[in-house]
């Protein structure tokens, strides 16, 4: 993470919350999130950051799933079901003034980076084919 300026231990107000969100989040869809539809898949989720407004009142949680990409679609939607459930349990476990409201964003880098790495690796592979030939 960027230091910002003002900041007294490197980091920004809103840079700890964020992490601090992002941990407990985690923490609470691993083991506190009991929707039957997600449950399953939610071992494949990993939460890749949250970006939080100034005012604390939006949280957009970015995350990255490992399932096949019909399973996205579900996971999506049982994570914007359990928004409110996870927005109460983050008030319970962290101390700011105001919980802010979550909002789910797929992130799908993970993903294009295993794409790009099997691109490489398909073309490594014809490489050594023609070379040998």
């Amino acid at each position: 993470m960027a230091t910002k300026r003002g900041s007294t231990h490197g980091y920004a107000r809103s840079d700890r919350v964020s992490e601090q969100i992002r941990r407990e989040l985690a923490d609470l869809l691993r083991f506190h999130l009991k929707d039957l539809r997600i449950a399953p898949k939610l071992t494949l989720v990993t939460l890749t950051g949250v970006e939080v407004t100034a005012d604390y009142a939006h949280a957009k949680v970015f995350y990255t799933s490992l399932a096949d990409p019909a399973a996205n679609e579900l996971i999506d939607q049982g994570l914007k079901h359990s928004a409110s459930f996870l927005r109460r349990e983050l008030g319970r476990r962290i101390r700011i003034h105001h919980i802010p409201e979550l909002h789910f964003v797929f992130d799908p880098s993970v993903q294009e980076g295993a794409r790009i790495s099997k691109l490489i690796d398909e073309a490594v592979d014809s490489d050594k084919k023609l070379q040998e030939e």
